[in-house]
């Protein structure tokens, strides 16, 4: 044999690999550290590979903000259980990509994959991060906002928020407009907001909603003259569950979010705008796949 024991834990050390793993591939390299590297990471791929089959729904989604460059990210990447989200490599690799996103002007997550770091792409970082932590990672989405931004994190990775003010910069320094823009970004973890207002809502979902709250009335009975009247009313009640504008505050139901926005304005004698925001949840729409204790012990022995 043609290496020691310290060779294997630096191997290990280098890798994060297996102990058997990293046997094997000093073996196999004739006790050449950075060789049995390379076997490793030729098999890590393969298994990369093979593992992007496999349904991620867990993981991290997070939102991070440079204050100085007024620049901010939400980002949401997969992993298949929950454990992943506190593993360390893991997080450093969700930091990795958010600091990219900052520093780069990139529109899809196949622009992120081929952004070098260090001669290497964030797609291949991505494959070895695969081999060492053992399950199917994808970066899911992301995006970049620029100006004055706040955001909030719950859960430990649940869900990230992140949004983008209208107001003077100076004013954004106060006090009362940094509780504002905090609680701004919980109600939106909390109340799920679709659109900003009315006006952002699509012709064709409103229309659609519309004539949904019709048939209901319709089939009840009513004549279509009153369930006109009535669909105006509950079109409203729609309005207020879907539109961040004018949603009940969650910190104090006895006003809006718009009169909140106006309170606060007139506190910091300056006008206010939500221009913009982004709330991710970490697996929203992702089917997750159901399997017993005998599945998942019939698929490691495949």
């Amino acid at each position: 044999m043609s290496f020691i024991a310290q060779d294997v834990k630096d191997l290990r050390e280098k890798t994060g690999c297996g102990m058997m793993e990293c046997k094997r591939a000093l073996l196999e390299s004739n006790g050449n550290i950075e060789l049995a590297i390379d076997i490793l990471r030729k098999k890590g791929l393969a298994a990369a590979n093979k593992k992007s089959s496999r349904v991620a729904s867990e993981g991290l989604a997070m939102s991070y903000v440079n204050l100085e460059n007024n620049i901010g990210v939400a980002i949401e990447v997969n992993s298949e259980t929950d454990f992943v989200s506190g593993n360390s490599e893991f997080k450093s690799f969700v930091e990795l990509c958010s600091e990219i996103i900052m520093k780069n002007d990139l529109k899809t997550v196949e622009d992120l994959l081929k952004i070098k770091v260090q001669e290497k792409t964030i797609e291949d970082i991505l494959k070895e991060k695969i081999m060492i932590i053992g399950e199917n990672l994808i970066i899911r989405r992301f995006k970049k906002l620029e100006g004055i931004i706040s955001n909030y994190n719950h859960a430990n990775g649940k869900i990230a928020v992140l949004l983008k003010f209208g107001v003077d910069s100076e004013k954004s320094k106060d006090e009362k407009f940094k509780t504002f823009s905090k609680d701004i970004a919980m109600q939106i973890a909390a109340a799920k907001p679709l659109y900003l207002n009315k006006d952002s809502v699509p012709d064709n979902i409103v229309f659609h909603e519309k004539e949904i709250l019709k048939d209901q009335i319709l089939s009840s009975g009513k004549p279509e003259n009153i369930a006109e009247k009535i669909v105006s009313g509950k079109i409203n009640k729609f309005f207020k569950e879907i539109c961040l504008i004018e949603q009940v505050f969650v910190k104090d139901s006895s006003i809006n979010v718009k009169e909140y926005l106006n309170l606060t304005s007139k506190k910091i004698a300056s006008e206010i705008q939500i221009l913009e925001f982004v709330r991710f949840e970490r697996g929203e729409g992702i089917g997750k796949i159901d399997s017993n204790f005998a599945d998942e012990v019939s698929s490691l022995l495949k």
